[in-house]
């Protein structure tokens, strides 16, 4: 069993609370997208959800918790979609809900956090400011913090994913999963890694928000100064210690990848797959543009775990950027 903090019986015990919505989802090989990029594509699709992301999985797991607790509220630090999903997983349950974003958060997924019930505090700067708001919100009003990825809940709801792959019976040699905290890529990787091993689980992050790769591959907490990328689902600066110890222990390696290639990702996912993606969703397909020898020939597995996205930035990444060369 992979040493981290998941559990394998929880993962799967968490399953049974999470609001069906969210599980199940579908998984098929999409062969127009494989042809293009020469090797076998399976999409997870994680979007057709209330919350068009892969994070209402963690949030039924936590709020279920704070509801068997009689917990008095949560309040969490997002860029969008788990301040979604958490507001969502509260209404469900008569549970308030706070959540903390930046100011220049996508003002969509602003506007469904509010729909959704959830108080919405905005503060200056980038999702590490919101999370030092958030921490100061749970202490002075006595909720629940929810901290994406260092709570145990939020990983194995996340995990449920790789439950669901695994058991599909679809053979595959790589699993590629978006890094961003790593809440997903733990749960997944923990799962794989206890249930299929021989499945290399390659995780992906754009060189503008390097952090938890560079940590990765140094075996130790990278910080940086600055995030400069479009996958703001991703974007983080400080990695949680006991996180990049569980990264370490499942995942067989990770990789950045640059602007262009994200972008060209979304347009191959609309166009081939009739997919429309927020940034974060597309870095499966980026790493597969931008490595193709590495995967050549291969079964391959990309999650699609959000779709959170702004048309108008939506056209204006998918029409104006130059597609990266693909190797004959």
């Amino acid at each position: 069993m992979p040493g981290t903090r998941l559990d394998l019986h929880r993962i799967r015990a968490a399953r049974k609370v999470i609001d069906p919505v969210f599980v199940d989802t579908p998984a098929y090989i999409c062969e127009p997208l494989g042809r293009r990029l020469g090797c076998e594509v399976t999409v997870k699709l994680e979007t057709a959800n209330p919350v068009r992301s892969f994070k209402g999985r963690g949030s039924e797991v936590v709020m279920d918790g704070i509801a068997a607790g009689n917990g008095s509220g949560a309040v969490c630090a997002s860029a969008g979609n788990l301040g979604q999903a958490l507001a969502y997983s509260g209404r469900r349950r008569g549970i308030p809900v706070t959540v903390v974003a930046g100011t220049s958060a996508n003002p969509g997924k602003l506007d469904r956090i509010r729909e959704l019930g959830a108080e919405l505090v905005l503060v200056d700067g980038d999702i590490e400011n919101a999370r030092a708001e958030a921490s100061s919100i749970a202490a002075g009003r006595g909720i629940r913090l929810v901290e994406d990825s260092l709570d145990l809940d939020t990983c194995e709801g996340a995990a449920t994913i790789g439950l669901e792959l695994v058991e599909s019976s679809r053979d595959l040699d790589v699993v590629l999963v978006a890094l961003g905290g790593g809440a997903m890529a733990t749960g997944v990787g923990h799962v794989f890694k206890a249930l299929s091993p021989g499945v290399e689980v390659v995780c992906v992050q754009p060189s503008g928000a390097p952090a938890m790769t560079r940590s990765w591959h140094r075996r130790r907490v990278v910080t940086t100064d600055t995030i400069d990328t479009i996958a703001d689902g991703v974007a983080g600066r400080h990695p949680i210690p006991e996180v990049l110890t569980d990264l370490l222990a499942v995942a067989d390696d990770a990789v950045l990848v640059d602007e262009p290639s994200i972008k060209t990702g979304m347009r191959f996912l609309r166009d081939l797959a009739g997919l429309i993606v927020e940034p974060s969703a597309a870095l499966g397909v980026a790493a597969l543009l931008e490595n193709p020898a590495r995967f050549a020939g291969r079964r391959i597995a990309t999650i699609i775990c959000g779709s959170n996205v702004d048309v108008d930035d939506f056209t204006r990444w998918t029409s104006m950027e130059a597609e990266p060369a693909l190797a004959d």
